[in-house]
């Protein structure tokens, strides 16, 4: 008798649980399955700011007012949609996008007077660093003034900011120091502070916004991939950035002295994985070349190969020098192809990793993986002792891996033998900092 009572307790104990449970309101997670609504899909938030005004917009070919295409977005991110080419379907067929946000503003009656681009110019299709000069866009008449028309500097040109009252921005960006999109971003609040002009950035997710790594920039290091003291991974979207760039007073014109104004999306947090729909520069070809290039980008300008010059830049690495040695068995040849017309190793056979079958929820919790790095080096110094793995310093001594990282600090651990796990934990406490320095300017969770 006392045992059916104790199974009767338990019973009634069980069904006040799943009563209770099935009355409860859809947990917080619920906003995350919501679709993304991006900046420049609020019309009528920044649309009334524009009335009269000349705009100026910032974008490239990513400007796809809400990210439309053909298919659809791609939400889930598995380790095969990972490896999807951006401007395809999972059957290979090309896919096609929706308008842009300058055939948007001009059919909405917006004055658009002129086109700032970034590096790989308005299409996305220049090599990288190249000398792009002004044009006018076809379809629009729209004068395109380059950023990248002059190898000194890649602020824009006096002359150029009297022909607009309003920057718009919208761009899609991968979140990381060394991708100079939120360099040109930078110089313009710097010119718009300068001559009173508006900055109104559509705002975009960050698809490396999960998470912040690396090491901080140092001033004495600031270069064209690298302007401000920030970690190579710094989890923010360009809207976020902007209001540390104004609040933080790194504009030379002085603490928020820009007028700036954030459109930001609607149901994101720095939870959220959105894919990209379109490749945001040439050799950022799928989504796991979006999350490796923050580990790899550290090869450029070495004596290994990143890839460039074949279909996975970013998701491979190489180089003669490690032909026959243990475990660097994968291996490609980089071609010439738009994008990459005279890429490093052309037509020579490297040898190295792929990483194209790493789980990409590994290549998530990992973070940035200086192993892939240091295993390299070390590898190629056993071979090629005489060799400089580094390439050569500037007129200032500083090699082209000391401006990636931001100091000569990676390099020179390295050399001098530290693990993979010493260099990741040196620069730890830096990034718990910069997150307090941060956070008044995040707007989403």
């Amino acid at each position: 008798m006392k045992k059916i009572s104790v199974l009767l307790i338990a019973l009634f104990v069980l069904i006040g649980i799943v009563l209770t449970s099935c009355s409860k309101e859809p947990s917080d997670n619920s906003t995350q399955k919501k679709a993304v609504i991006l900046g420049d899909e609020q019309f009528d938030k920044y649309l009334p700011l524009l009335e009269g005004k000349r705009v100026a917009l910032f974008s490239n070919h990513t400007g796809i007012v809400g990210d439309k295409t053909s298919t659809g977005k791609v939400t889930d991110i598995t380790d095969e949609a990972s490896l999807i080419h951006f401007g395809f379907d999972s059957e290979g067929n090309e896919i096609t996008y929706g308008e842009h946000i300058l055939d948007a503003l001009i059919s909405h009656d917006v004055n658009v007077t002129a086109i700032f681009c970034p590096e790989h110019g308005f299409r996305g299709t220049e090599d990288a660093g190249a000398q792009i000069d002004n044009s006018v866009d076809e379809k629009t008449g729209v004068p395109l003034l380059s950023l990248y028309a002059s190898d000194e500097t890649h602020s824009p040109a006096e002359e150029d900011m009297a022909s607009f009252d309003v920057l718009v921005v919208d761009m899609q960006d991968v979140g990381l120091r060394y991708y100079t999109y939120y360099i040109s971003l930078y110089y313009l609040m710097d010119a718009c502070a300068a001559h009173d002009k508006q900055v109104i950035i559509l705002d975009r997710p960050n698809p490396n916004g999960f998470y912040v790594d690396g090491p901080i920039l140092h001033d004495d290091y600031k270069s064209n991939v690298g302007q401000l003291p920030i970690p190579v991974v710094y989890g923010m979207t360009w809207g976020e950035l902007a209001q540390m760039i104004n609040g933080e007073g790194w504009l030379t014109t002085g603490k928020n002295a820009c007028d700036l104004t954030v459109i930001a999306c609607e149901n994101y947090t720095h939870d959220t994985k959105t894919s990209l729909i379109r490749n945001p520069s040439p050799n950022i070809k799928d989504m796991r070349a979006v999350y490796l290039y923050s580990s790899t980008c550290f090869f450029e300008n070495t004596l290994v190969s990143v890839g460039r010059g074949t279909e996975n830049p970013f998701e491979i690495y190489g180089s003669p020098y490690l032909k026959g040695v243990n475990g660097f068995d994968y291996s490609f040849t980089p071609k010439s192809m738009t994008g990459a017309l005279e890429p490093p190793f052309m037509d020579e056979e490297c040898f190295g990793v792929d990483l194209r079958s790493v789980p990409i929820e590994s290549i998530w919790s990992e973070g940035i993986n200086i192993e892939y790095l240091v295993s390299a080096y070390n590898a190629v110094m056993s071979t090629s002792p005489d060799k400089s793995f580094w390439g050569t310093p500037d007129d200032n001594g500083q090699y082209w891996i000391d401006k990636l990282s931001g100091s000569d600090e990676l390099r020179i651990m390295i050399e001098s033998g530290k693990t993979a796990e010493e260099i990741e934990a040196s620069w730890q406490s830096d990034i718990e900092s910069f997150k307090k320095q941060r956070a008044p300017y995040l707007i989403y969770e």
